[in-house]
């Protein structure tokens, strides 16, 4: 992160141990609009936007990579990752990084955004519009209420995804494959 920052912000040269960023750095500084690494965004439950740190703020996010093209209405939102695959790749993510865009940026009409496995070399990337932002929200929103519940009456329901058998640390879900 640090080192793509220095690189895009300030011109600074890449370390040696990252120099196979170069090309897919140099492709992201050439788009048109401002750059803006690590940059944080809060939004209130009244889904206001607000900063990172405010004490009412309700949903928080850093965009690895922010490019605003104002001429355009358009933004990018770039999450570097380094996993050796994108296969379980969470592009919810990305969703609710396009909605904070949105928020804190109003004039944006279309938010490109991607995840860039560095690693991997594989760039999952979706596409969010304005027009879908209140069903955007609602999902959100009511996935949100049901966190909100489990949380408050200790009832977290088992769900199975494709991290269960490798990856979940709950060991004694029937979900976990580590039980076999």
């Amino acid at each position: 992160h640090t080192a793509a920052e220095l690189y895009i912000q300030d011109g600074k040269p890449l370390p040696p141990a990252f120099e196979f960023l170069k090309p897919t750095l140099d492709a992201l500084n050439a788009k048109p609009g401002r750059k803006l690494c690590e940059y944080k965004m809060g939004v209130r439950a009244d889904l206001t936007p607000c900063d990172f740190m405010d004490k009412d703020v309700w949903c928080r996010g850093i965009a690895d990579l922010l490019i605003i093209n104002d001429d355009n209405l358009t933004a990018r939102v770039v999450d570097y990752k380094t996993g050796k695959s994108a296969k379980y790749a969470d592009t919810g993510q990305l969703e609710l990084m396009a909605l904070a865009v949105f928020k804190h940026f109003p004039q944006v009409k279309r938010v490109k955004a991607g995840l860039l496995f560095v690693i991997a070399k594989q760039f999952p990337k979706a596409s969010y519009d304005k027009s879908d932002e209140p069903k955007l929200w609602e999902k959100w929103l009511r996935d949100h209420g049901r966190m909100k519940r489990a949380y408050e009456t200790d009832v977290w329901n088992p769900r199975t995804s494709g991290l269960c058998k490798r990856h979940c640390v709950v060991l004694s879900c029937q979900h976990n494959g580590r039980n076999d």
